[in-house]
Protein backbone atom coordinates (compact mmCIF):
# COMPACT_ATOMS: atom_id res chain seq x y z
CA UNK A 1 0.00 0.00 0.00
CA UNK A 2 1.43 3.57 -0.87
CA UNK A 3 2.06 5.71 2.06
CA UNK A 4 -0.67 7.74 3.43
CA UNK A 5 -1.18 11.56 3.97
CA UNK A 6 -0.44 11.93 8.01
CA UNK A 7 -3.18 12.28 10.99
CA UNK A 8 -6.54 11.50 8.61
CA UNK A 9 -9.40 11.28 11.34
CA UNK A 10 -12.11 8.43 10.35
CA UNK A 11 -15.39 9.18 12.33
CA UNK A 12 -17.90 6.51 11.89
CA UNK A 13 -21.13 7.71 13.46
CA UNK A 14 -23.77 4.71 15.06
CA UNK A 15 -23.23 1.91 16.96
CA UNK A 16 -25.11 -0.41 14.22
CA UNK A 17 -24.57 -3.22 12.07
CA UNK A 18 -23.47 -0.85 9.55
CA UNK A 19 -21.43 1.28 11.71
CA UNK A 20 -19.67 -1.66 13.29
CA UNK A 21 -18.25 -3.36 10.02
CA UNK A 22 -16.71 -0.72 8.53
CA UNK A 23 -14.71 0.32 11.91
CA UNK A 24 -13.75 -3.34 12.48
CA UNK A 25 -12.81 -3.53 8.45
CA UNK A 26 -10.59 -0.50 8.60
CA UNK A 27 -9.04 -1.38 12.03
CA UNK A 28 -8.41 -5.08 10.52
CA UNK A 29 -6.30 -3.18 7.57
CA UNK A 30 -3.78 -1.10 10.73
CA UNK A 31 -3.86 1.98 8.59
CA UNK A 32 -0.74 3.64 9.12
CA UNK A 33 -1.41 7.60 10.38
CA UNK A 34 -5.46 6.96 10.31
CA UNK A 35 -7.47 7.58 13.67
CA UNK A 36 -10.56 5.32 13.61
CA UNK A 37 -13.70 6.71 15.69
CA UNK A 38 -16.47 5.21 16.71
CA UNK A 39 -19.42 7.68 18.30
CA UNK A 40 -22.65 6.28 19.49
CA UNK A 41 -24.91 7.30 21.84
CA UNK A 42 -24.79 3.72 23.48
CA UNK A 43 -22.10 1.55 24.83
CA UNK A 44 -23.27 -1.37 23.27
CA UNK A 45 -24.82 -2.88 20.17
CA UNK A 46 -28.31 -3.81 19.75
CA UNK A 47 -28.67 -6.73 18.00
CA UNK A 48 -32.26 -5.60 16.68
CA UNK A 49 -32.71 -9.83 15.21
CA UNK A 50 -33.06 -10.76 19.02
CA UNK A 51 -35.39 -7.98 20.06
CA UNK A 52 -38.56 -10.62 20.15
CA UNK A 53 -37.06 -13.14 22.64
CA UNK A 54 -36.04 -9.68 24.93
CA UNK A 55 -39.36 -9.71 25.47
CA UNK A 56 -40.13 -13.16 26.21
CA UNK A 57 -37.66 -13.57 29.23
CA UNK A 58 -34.27 -14.91 27.39
CA UNK A 59 -30.70 -13.43 28.20
CA UNK A 60 -29.66 -10.26 27.54
CA UNK A 61 -26.02 -11.23 26.33
CA UNK A 62 -27.36 -12.12 22.66
CA UNK A 63 -29.71 -8.50 22.33
CA UNK A 64 -26.86 -6.10 23.83
CA UNK A 65 -23.35 -6.72 22.77
CA UNK A 66 -21.07 -4.25 24.84
CA UNK A 67 -19.16 -2.33 21.77
CA UNK A 68 -15.71 -2.40 24.44
CA UNK A 69 -16.21 -6.64 23.79
CA UNK A 70 -16.52 -5.87 19.78
CA UNK A 71 -13.36 -3.65 19.52
CA UNK A 72 -10.83 -5.03 22.44
CA UNK A 73 -7.55 -4.34 20.83
CA UNK A 74 -8.35 -3.22 17.44
CA UNK A 75 -7.26 0.07 18.07
CA UNK A 76 -10.88 2.00 17.90
CA UNK A 77 -11.80 4.40 19.99
CA UNK A 78 -15.07 4.21 21.19
CA UNK A 79 -17.15 7.84 21.73
CA UNK A 80 -20.20 7.51 23.71
CA UNK A 81 -22.26 10.54 22.78
CA UNK A 82 -25.37 11.34 20.78
CA UNK A 83 -24.63 13.88 17.93
CA UNK A 84 -26.91 16.73 17.68
CA UNK A 85 -25.66 18.81 14.73
CA UNK A 86 -23.59 17.66 11.48
CA UNK A 87 -21.64 20.25 9.30
CA UNK A 88 -20.08 18.68 6.49
CA UNK A 89 -18.75 21.34 5.25
CA UNK A 90 -16.71 22.64 8.47
CA UNK A 91 -16.70 18.90 9.07
CA UNK A 92 -17.67 19.17 12.28
CA UNK A 93 -19.91 17.04 14.44
CA UNK A 94 -21.19 18.51 17.70
CA UNK A 95 -22.59 16.51 20.33
CA UNK A 96 -24.09 16.83 23.73
CA UNK A 97 -22.99 18.94 25.83
CA UNK A 98 -21.32 21.10 22.91
CA UNK A 99 -18.88 18.40 22.09
CA UNK A 100 -17.28 18.87 18.62
CA UNK A 101 -15.31 16.41 16.78
CA UNK A 102 -13.56 16.66 13.54
CA UNK A 103 -13.53 14.58 10.70
CA UNK A 104 -11.45 14.14 7.53
CA UNK A 105 -13.55 11.03 6.34
CA UNK A 106 -17.26 10.63 8.18
CA UNK A 107 -19.64 7.46 7.73
CA UNK A 108 -22.88 8.25 8.69
CA UNK A 109 -24.87 4.88 9.99
CA UNK A 110 -27.31 6.60 12.21
CA UNK A 111 -30.03 3.91 11.07
CA UNK A 112 -34.48 4.71 11.91
CA UNK A 113 -36.34 5.69 14.31
CA UNK A 114 -39.97 5.19 15.17
CA UNK A 115 -42.78 6.60 13.25
CA UNK A 116 -46.18 7.07 14.33
CA UNK A 117 -47.40 8.98 11.64
CA UNK A 118 -49.89 11.52 14.01
CA UNK A 119 -51.95 8.76 14.84
CA UNK A 120 -53.33 10.33 18.23
CA UNK A 121 -52.55 8.85 21.48
CA UNK A 122 -50.10 6.33 20.02
CA UNK A 123 -46.47 7.61 20.68
CA UNK A 124 -48.28 8.64 24.26
CA UNK A 125 -49.88 5.30 25.25
CA UNK A 126 -48.33 2.07 22.94
CA UNK A 127 -44.90 0.59 23.48
CA UNK A 128 -42.40 1.13 20.87
CA UNK A 129 -40.65 -2.35 19.89
CA UNK A 130 -37.15 -0.87 18.19
CA UNK A 131 -35.04 -0.79 21.38
CA UNK A 132 -33.84 -3.21 23.80
CA UNK A 133 -34.75 -1.02 26.82
CA UNK A 134 -38.71 -1.26 24.78
CA UNK A 135 -38.57 -4.97 24.76
CA UNK A 136 -37.47 -5.32 28.43
CA UNK A 137 -40.07 -2.12 29.05
CA UNK A 138 -42.95 -3.99 27.02
CA UNK A 139 -42.10 -7.74 29.34
CA UNK A 140 -42.17 -5.67 32.74
CA UNK A 141 -45.52 -4.39 31.90
CA UNK A 142 -46.78 -7.72 30.86
CA UNK A 143 -45.54 -9.22 34.00
CA UNK A 144 -47.27 -6.52 36.22
CA UNK A 145 -50.83 -6.37 34.40
CA UNK A 146 -51.16 -10.01 34.34
CA UNK A 147 -50.42 -10.12 38.60
CA UNK A 148 -52.53 -7.19 38.94
CA UNK A 149 -55.62 -9.77 37.56
CA UNK A 150 -55.99 -11.70 40.44
CA UNK A 151 -57.74 -8.60 42.11
CA UNK A 152 -60.43 -7.56 38.82
CA UNK A 153 -63.38 -9.56 37.70
CA UNK A 154 -63.76 -11.37 34.49
CA UNK A 155 -64.73 -8.38 32.28
CA UNK A 156 -62.11 -6.49 33.32
CA UNK A 157 -59.54 -9.64 33.16
CA UNK A 158 -60.43 -10.29 29.36
CA UNK A 159 -59.21 -6.90 28.62
CA UNK A 160 -56.25 -6.38 30.34
CA UNK A 161 -55.34 -10.08 29.01
CA UNK A 162 -55.72 -8.75 25.48
CA UNK A 163 -52.20 -8.16 23.50
CA UNK A 164 -52.90 -5.85 20.86
CA UNK A 165 -49.47 -5.92 17.92
CA UNK A 166 -49.96 -3.05 15.21
CA UNK A 167 -47.76 -3.94 12.16
CA UNK A 168 -47.47 -7.13 10.60
CA UNK A 169 -44.04 -6.98 9.02
CA UNK A 170 -41.28 -9.09 10.21
CA UNK A 171 -40.79 -7.23 13.84
CA UNK A 172 -44.67 -8.07 14.34
CA UNK A 173 -45.36 -11.28 13.05
CA UNK A 174 -42.04 -12.91 14.98
CA UNK A 175 -43.39 -10.85 18.24
CA UNK A 176 -46.74 -12.19 17.75
CA UNK A 177 -45.05 -15.79 17.59
CA UNK A 178 -43.34 -16.02 20.44
CA UNK A 179 -46.01 -14.29 23.11
CA UNK A 180 -48.54 -17.11 21.55
CA UNK A 181 -45.99 -19.64 23.35
CA UNK A 182 -44.61 -17.35 25.91
CA UNK A 183 -48.41 -16.68 27.11
CA UNK A 184 -48.26 -20.26 28.61
CA UNK A 185 -45.76 -19.06 31.25
CA UNK A 186 -47.27 -15.53 32.06
CA UNK A 187 -50.60 -17.93 32.90
CA UNK A 188 -48.59 -20.28 34.75
CA UNK A 189 -46.41 -17.58 36.32
CA UNK A 190 -49.59 -15.52 37.40
CA UNK A 191 -51.74 -18.31 38.03
CA UNK A 192 -54.17 -17.02 35.43
CA UNK A 193 -56.19 -19.26 32.61
CA UNK A 194 -54.19 -19.26 29.40
CA UNK A 195 -57.29 -19.13 27.37
CA UNK A 196 -57.76 -15.65 28.59
CA UNK A 197 -54.67 -14.14 26.92
CA UNK A 198 -55.45 -13.02 23.47
CA UNK A 199 -52.69 -11.78 20.81
CA UNK A 200 -53.87 -9.73 18.16
CA UNK A 201 -51.93 -8.86 14.89
CA UNK A 202 -53.24 -6.28 13.01
CA UNK A 203 -51.94 -4.94 9.91
CA UNK A 204 -53.05 -2.26 7.52
CA UNK A 205 -52.17 -4.27 4.41
CA UNK A 206 -54.44 -6.82 2.74
CA UNK A 207 -51.87 -9.85 4.17
CA UNK A 208 -49.12 -9.92 6.52
CA UNK A 209 -45.41 -9.68 5.81
CA UNK A 210 -46.54 -7.52 2.54
CA UNK A 211 -42.72 -6.99 1.32
CA UNK A 212 -42.20 -10.70 1.46
CA UNK A 213 -43.64 -12.99 -1.73
CA UNK A 214 -47.66 -13.94 -0.54
CA UNK A 215 -46.85 -17.89 -0.73
CA UNK A 216 -44.39 -17.28 2.27
CA UNK A 217 -46.66 -14.66 3.44
CA UNK A 218 -49.12 -17.39 3.80
CA UNK A 219 -47.47 -19.73 5.37
CA UNK A 220 -46.01 -17.96 8.06
CA UNK A 221 -49.62 -16.53 8.53
CA UNK A 222 -50.97 -20.26 8.73
CA UNK A 223 -48.32 -20.93 11.80
CA UNK A 224 -49.01 -18.18 13.63
CA UNK A 225 -52.90 -18.96 13.36
CA UNK A 226 -52.09 -22.03 14.27
CA UNK A 227 -50.27 -21.07 17.53
CA UNK A 228 -53.79 -19.15 18.30
CA UNK A 229 -52.68 -15.33 17.48
CA UNK A 230 -55.55 -13.98 15.94
CA UNK A 231 -54.90 -12.02 12.81
CA UNK A 232 -57.12 -8.89 11.36
CA UNK A 233 -56.11 -7.80 7.44
CA UNK A 234 -56.94 -4.25 6.49
CA UNK A 235 -57.26 -2.72 9.48
CA UNK A 236 -56.08 0.94 9.80
CA UNK A 237 -55.48 2.35 13.26
CA UNK A 238 -57.21 5.69 14.33
CA UNK A 239 -56.55 6.77 17.21
CA UNK A 240 -55.25 5.08 20.61
CA UNK A 241 -56.49 6.16 24.10
CA UNK A 242 -56.25 4.33 27.45
CA UNK A 243 -59.30 1.95 26.82
CA UNK A 244 -57.98 0.36 24.17
CA UNK A 245 -57.71 1.02 20.11
CA UNK A 246 -59.41 2.26 17.68
CA UNK A 247 -59.66 1.01 13.74
CA UNK A 248 -61.65 2.16 10.86
CA UNK A 249 -64.53 0.22 11.58
CA UNK A 250 -63.90 -1.31 15.13
CA UNK A 251 -62.79 -1.11 18.77
CA UNK A 252 -61.02 -3.45 20.85
CA UNK A 253 -60.23 -2.95 24.63
CA UNK A 254 -56.79 -3.53 25.71
CA UNK A 255 -54.26 -2.40 28.43
CA UNK A 256 -51.31 -3.16 26.07
CA UNK A 257 -50.46 -2.09 22.35
CA UNK A 258 -47.64 -2.39 20.99
CA UNK A 259 -46.37 -0.41 17.81
CA UNK A 260 -44.39 -2.54 15.38
CA UNK A 261 -45.82 -0.36 12.10
CA UNK A 262 -43.76 2.41 11.26
CA UNK A 263 -40.34 3.56 10.95
CA UNK A 264 -38.19 6.27 9.39
CA UNK A 265 -34.91 7.66 8.72
CA UNK A 266 -32.94 9.52 11.73
CA UNK A 267 -34.20 13.04 12.37
CA UNK A 268 -30.73 14.24 12.02
CA UNK A 269 -30.55 13.34 7.88
CA UNK A 270 -32.94 15.76 7.21
CA UNK A 271 -31.86 18.74 9.20
CA UNK A 272 -28.04 18.19 8.01
CA UNK A 273 -27.71 21.14 5.26
CA UNK A 274 -26.00 19.59 1.95
CA UNK A 275 -27.79 15.79 2.08
CA UNK A 276 -30.85 15.58 -0.28
CA UNK A 277 -33.72 13.59 0.52
CA UNK A 278 -36.01 11.27 -1.21
CA UNK A 279 -39.50 10.80 -0.39
CA UNK A 280 -38.97 8.52 2.05
CA UNK A 281 -36.58 10.57 4.13
CA UNK A 282 -33.78 8.89 3.04
CA UNK A 283 -30.29 10.08 1.72
CA UNK A 284 -30.08 10.48 -1.94
CA UNK A 285 -26.12 8.75 -2.77
CA UNK A 286 -24.18 8.09 -5.81
CA UNK A 287 -22.92 5.06 -6.91
CA UNK A 288 -19.92 5.11 -4.00
CA UNK A 289 -22.79 5.84 -1.24
CA UNK A 290 -21.92 9.31 -0.72
CA UNK A 291 -24.13 12.27 -0.91
CA UNK A 292 -23.59 14.91 -3.71
CA UNK A 293 -20.96 16.93 -3.54
CA UNK A 294 -19.20 15.24 -0.53
CA UNK A 295 -16.85 12.68 -1.75
CA UNK A 296 -15.10 12.07 1.98
CA UNK A 297 -18.69 11.18 3.33
CA UNK A 298 -20.29 7.63 2.97
CA UNK A 299 -23.97 7.54 4.21
CA UNK A 300 -24.86 3.46 4.84
CA UNK A 301 -27.76 1.30 6.15
CA UNK A 302 -30.82 2.04 6.77
CA UNK A 303 -31.48 5.95 5.46
CA UNK A 304 -29.43 5.27 2.26
CA UNK A 305 -31.56 5.58 -0.78
CA UNK A 306 -30.79 2.14 -2.21
CA UNK A 307 -32.01 -0.72 -3.10
CA UNK A 308 -32.86 -3.48 -0.50
CA UNK A 309 -32.13 -0.57 2.37
CA UNK A 310 -33.59 -1.14 5.57
CA UNK A 311 -32.42 -4.77 6.10
CA UNK A 312 -28.95 -5.64 8.75
CA UNK A 313 -27.77 -7.65 5.71
CA UNK A 314 -27.42 -4.67 3.24
CA UNK A 315 -26.51 -2.28 6.11
CA UNK A 316 -23.42 -4.72 6.89
CA UNK A 317 -22.51 -4.72 3.50
CA UNK A 318 -23.25 -0.94 3.21
CA UNK A 319 -20.61 -1.22 5.98
CA UNK A 320 -17.76 -3.13 4.40
CA UNK A 321 -17.81 -1.22 0.77
CA UNK A 322 -17.27 2.23 2.79
CA UNK A 323 -14.49 0.61 4.29
CA UNK A 324 -12.77 -0.53 1.13
CA UNK A 325 -13.85 2.55 -0.69
CA UNK A 326 -12.12 4.51 2.00
CA UNK A 327 -9.29 2.13 1.73
CA UNK A 328 -8.72 2.39 -2.21
CA UNK A 329 -9.35 6.62 -1.48
CA UNK A 330 -6.44 6.64 0.82
CA UNK A 331 -4.27 4.55 -0.93
CA UNK A 332 -5.22 6.54 -4.04
CA UNK A 333 -6.16 3.63 -5.89
CA UNK A 334 -9.14 3.54 -8.46
CA UNK A 335 -12.92 2.98 -6.84
CA UNK A 336 -15.11 0.19 -7.77
CA UNK A 337 -19.02 1.21 -7.66
CA UNK A 338 -21.61 -0.26 -4.87
CA UNK A 339 -23.42 -3.36 -6.28
CA UNK A 340 -26.35 -4.25 -4.24
CA UNK A 341 -27.45 -7.56 -3.47
CA UNK A 342 -30.32 -9.20 -3.01
CA UNK A 343 -30.81 -9.91 1.14
CA UNK A 344 -32.23 -13.76 2.81
CA UNK A 345 -34.92 -13.57 5.05
CA UNK A 346 -35.58 -15.54 7.87
CA UNK A 347 -38.80 -15.09 9.87
CA UNK A 348 -39.42 -17.29 13.29
CA UNK A 349 -43.07 -17.89 13.98
CA UNK A 350 -42.55 -19.14 17.47
CA UNK A 351 -39.66 -20.69 18.89
CA UNK A 352 -38.48 -24.13 16.67
CA UNK A 353 -40.06 -22.72 13.37
CA UNK A 354 -38.96 -20.52 10.93
CA UNK A 355 -39.52 -19.15 7.69
CA UNK A 356 -36.47 -18.65 4.93
CA UNK A 357 -35.88 -17.14 1.97
CA UNK A 358 -32.53 -17.80 -0.27
CA UNK A 359 -33.36 -16.37 -3.55
CA UNK A 360 -36.16 -18.94 -5.26
CA UNK A 361 -35.73 -21.25 -2.06
CA UNK A 362 -38.13 -21.63 0.63
CA UNK A 363 -37.73 -23.45 3.76
CA UNK A 364 -40.09 -23.72 6.63
CA UNK A 365 -40.24 -25.06 9.87
CA UNK A 366 -37.67 -26.38 12.22
CA UNK A 367 -35.25 -26.73 9.27
CA UNK A 368 -35.99 -22.47 8.62
CA UNK A 369 -35.27 -22.50 12.09
CA UNK A 370 -31.79 -23.83 12.02
CA UNK A 371 -31.17 -21.89 9.01
CA UNK A 372 -31.77 -18.75 11.28
CA UNK A 373 -30.24 -20.22 14.24
CA UNK A 374 -26.64 -20.43 11.79
CA UNK A 375 -27.04 -16.99 10.61
CA UNK A 376 -27.43 -15.86 13.84
CA UNK A 377 -24.23 -17.51 15.37
CA UNK A 378 -22.37 -17.01 11.41
CA UNK A 379 -22.85 -13.24 12.55
CA UNK A 380 -21.45 -13.31 16.02
CA UNK A 381 -18.80 -14.90 14.77
CA UNK A 382 -18.04 -11.83 12.29
CA UNK A 383 -18.02 -9.64 15.21
CA UNK A 384 -16.62 -11.15 18.12
CA UNK A 385 -14.08 -14.16 19.18
CA UNK A 386 -15.33 -17.79 18.26
CA UNK A 387 -15.31 -18.10 22.44
CA UNK A 388 -17.40 -15.03 23.25
CA UNK A 389 -19.81 -15.92 20.09
CA UNK A 390 -20.53 -19.32 21.66
CA UNK A 391 -21.13 -17.58 25.05
CA UNK A 392 -23.37 -14.95 23.09
CA UNK A 393 -25.13 -17.45 20.39
CA UNK A 394 -25.87 -20.36 23.90
CA UNK A 395 -26.80 -17.47 26.38
CA UNK A 396 -29.97 -16.45 23.71
CA UNK A 397 -31.15 -20.02 24.47
CA UNK A 398 -31.54 -19.50 28.11
CA UNK A 399 -34.27 -18.28 29.71
CA UNK A 400 -33.34 -14.90 32.18
CA UNK A 401 -36.43 -14.30 33.98
CA UNK A 402 -34.16 -12.99 36.83
CA UNK A 403 -36.43 -9.61 38.31
CA UNK A 404 -39.00 -10.35 41.04
CA UNK A 405 -42.10 -9.44 38.76
CA UNK A 406 -41.15 -12.48 36.42
CA UNK A 407 -40.82 -15.23 38.89
CA UNK A 408 -42.75 -17.96 39.35
CA UNK A 409 -44.97 -17.55 42.29
CA UNK A 410 -43.37 -20.00 44.11
CA UNK A 411 -39.89 -18.36 43.93
CA UNK A 412 -40.81 -15.25 44.69
CA UNK A 413 -39.23 -14.13 48.23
Amino acid sequence: MESLKPSKKIVIVGGGFGGIRAALDLAKRKLPNAKIVLISDKPYFEYSAALYRAATGRSLLEARIPLKEIFNDTGVEIIEDAVARINLKEKILVGGSDSRYSFDFLVLSLGNETAYFNIPGLQELSFGFKSVNEALRLKKHLHELFASCEKINAAEKICAARIIIIGAGASGAELAGELAVYRQKLAKNHRLDPSLIAINLIEAAPRILPLLPEDVSKRVEQRLRDLGVDIFLNKAVTKEDVEGIYLKDMEIKTKTVVWAAGLKPNYLYGETAGLEIDKKGRVLVNEYLQPKDYENVFVIGDAAATLYAGMAQTAIRDGKFAAKTMIRKLAGKPLSPYQPRAPFYAIPAGPGWAAVIIGRLRFYGKIGWWLRQLADFRFFLTILSPRKAILVFQSGKTLCESCAVCLPQKDQP
